[in-house]
């Protein structure tokens, strides 16, 4: 028997979440975010479902759009750091990418010269976020460049949220505004709103909406969950007991001695770690699910297995599943218990060592 880590993707979970921003934002298109290995949740498979579900695709870079050509995808991929040199510019043309621009150094390659394609460009501006895109006053100049060149097919405008999560403060207003005023004289499909402000700043919606973090059924703002914003979690983390111990009291668990048993007890190892991906700050006390209830974690995470607390689970059992985090687990709970962000745990999951499963349909 296989090492008795996997992950499970729940594609119907999926669907459903996209169905939801649909509700949140009614009539806009949607321009889905799978950079990063779509999340940790696996690029082909998530793209593949997401293809008929969706107006657009957003990656990070070239790599991951050749990766969804070459699988036989043809929606619509927007690169959303853009190109970095003329040959890339030219591998957007041919495989008919959009791609971002934010840089001057960008411009000045498409004014160049034409290329086999024409062009679909997002002009990025930058609006108080302060790391990619253009300075508001000089959009003008840019588009009237760019409108002139006759391998340019397609401009969009964008600009990108640095506070929509926090829902005290007016920052996300003040940049829609600003955004507004310096594009409001040009002729063009808008998108502005991330996960955070698609759920809470409807103002914001404009034409293309661009969620991430909601699609995969997680929460974006702290304190609360994905069921608070029905939403359903798409990965699941779950994992096996390998062996039962007995401790005496006084017995100390792990690296680091950092866990002593108050009394006799069992202790259930189970098959994962920082290795795969687990997360090493977890704090003491934080939960695994197993059998339907919350069990603790005892001591410090290995690089592949924990120690969980069987003293309310006198059944448990060598081969009993414990579910990391997703169904009957949110992440955000987990995220706490570890000082770290849902993107963190969602991406820093080391797929080369997991058996994954991915299911079409489940019911819930």
């Amino acid at each position: 028997m296989s090492r008795p880590l996997r992950i499970d993707i729940d594609l119907s979970a999926l669907r459903a979440n996209v169905q939801r921003v649909r509700t949140l934002a009614p009539g806009c298109k949607i321009l889905a975010m799978v950079k990063a290995n779509a999340y940790g949740h696996g690029l082909i498979p998530i793209a593949y479902t997401l293809a008929d579900q969706v107006e657009g695709l957003g990656v990070a870079c070239l790599e991951e759009a050749k990766l969804l050509r070459q699988a036989g995808i043809q929606q619509k991929i927007v690169l959303m750091e853009g190109f970095f040199s003329q040959e890339e510019l030219r591998s957007v043309s041919e495989l008919e990418l959009d791609t971002v621009i934010h840089t001057a150094q960008q411009f000045r390659t498409i004014l160049q010269g034409p290329v086999s394609k024409p062009l679909s460009l997002w002009l990025k501006i930058n609006t108080g976020m302060n790391r990619l895109g253009f300075a508001p006053e000089l959009v003008s100049e840019i588009w009237s460049n760019l409108t002139a060149c006759s391998w340019v097919q397609t401009l969009y405008l964008m600009t990108h949220f640095s506070s929509a999560d926090l829902l005290d403060k007016t920052t996300t207003l003040d940049q829609m505004q600003y955004f507004i005023s310096s594009t409001h004289r040009l002729n063009a499909q808008r998108s502005c709103a991330n996960s955070a402000a698609i759920i809470a700043w409807p103002q914001t919606h404009a034409d293309w909406v661009r969620p991430g973090l909601i699609l995969y059924g997680v929460s974006p703002f702290a304190k609360t969950l994905a069921q608070d914003y029905q939403l359903k979690p798409v990965m699941t983390i779950r994992s096996k007991i390998i062996t039962i111990i007995q401790v005496r009291a006084g017995d100390c668990i792990g690296y680091g001695a950092t866990w002593t048993a108050p009394s006799d007890q069992r202790v259930g190892i189970v098959a994962i770690g920082y290795g795969d991906g687990y997360p090493y700050t977890v704090q003491q006390g934080a939960k695994v699910l197993l059998n339907d209830q919350h069990v603790p974690l005892l001591g410090t995470v290995s690089m592949d297995m924990i120690a969980i607390d069987l003293k309310t689970q006198p059944q448990a059992k060598v081969g009993d599943s414990v579910i990391l985090w997703g169904k009957g687990l949110p992440i955000e709970t987990v995220a706490q218990a570890t000082q770290r962000s849902t993107y963190e745990l969602l991406c820093g999951i080391n797929r080369g060592q997991l058996i994954r499963t991915y299911i079409k349909e489940t019911s819930r």
